[in-house]
């Protein structure tokens, strides 16, 4: 017969491994792309993200729809949609891959790196992006700040608007998971 204090430390032990394989999910979240260029400065923001995240592996995905970056500008918008993004052609940006770095331990932001694929204007790179994990409860908030160059995802920038839109733009990501 197995004793209440035998029973705590099977519980103590397998403990780790339970919360390793811990699902979650994220349906809305926060990325916003600025655009720092001589002639004018460019944000969008989209809050329709949506990701999934296995803690115990380490795998996450993530996509989000280029029509719902919402601009100050209509005409930016417009022109973001038509002329540069083609969103209709190529509708998502998305991410696959691993997050290193993350243990399920404490409260305070943890630095990781998520390595994986990009897939932009539908071009895919091999990317490793820094960014950090809290765990707060049930919930995991994930954050971070990279830049991507837009020659890479062949997003041409026609040369009379050159000085208007920066070849390199700043994204941040800011996500809420919740356990599944």
């Amino acid at each position: 017969m197995m004793r209440p204090a035998h029973f705590a430390v099977i519980l103590v032990l397998l403990f780790p491994l339970y919360s390793f394989s811990q699902k979650y999910t994220a349906t809305e979240g926060f990325i916003s792309f600025f655009s720092s260029a001589p002639l004018e400065d460019i944000m969008a923001e989209n809050r329709k993200v949506s990701s999934l995240y296995n803690a115990g592996t380490g795998d996450i995905a993530f996509s989000v729809p280029i029509n719902q970056f919402q601009f100050d500008k209509k005409l930016m918008q417009e022109h973001f949609n038509e002329k540069y993004m083609e969103s209709e052609k190529y509708p998502r940006a998305t991410f696959s891959g691993k997050i290193y770095g993350h243990t399920l331990s404490g409260t305070s932001p943890q630095q990781v790196m998520a390595k994986g694929k990009l897939s932009i204007h539908g071009v895919v790179r091999e990317v490793e992006i820094p960014g950090t994990i809290e765990q707060r409860k049930d919930l995991l908030v994930m954050k971070s700040k990279f830049r991507v160059r837009l020659e890479d995802y062949e997003i041409k920038i026609p040369r009379l608007v050159w000085q208007k839109i920066a070849e390199e733009v700043e994204v941040i990501v800011d996500l809420t998971y919740i356990r599944q």
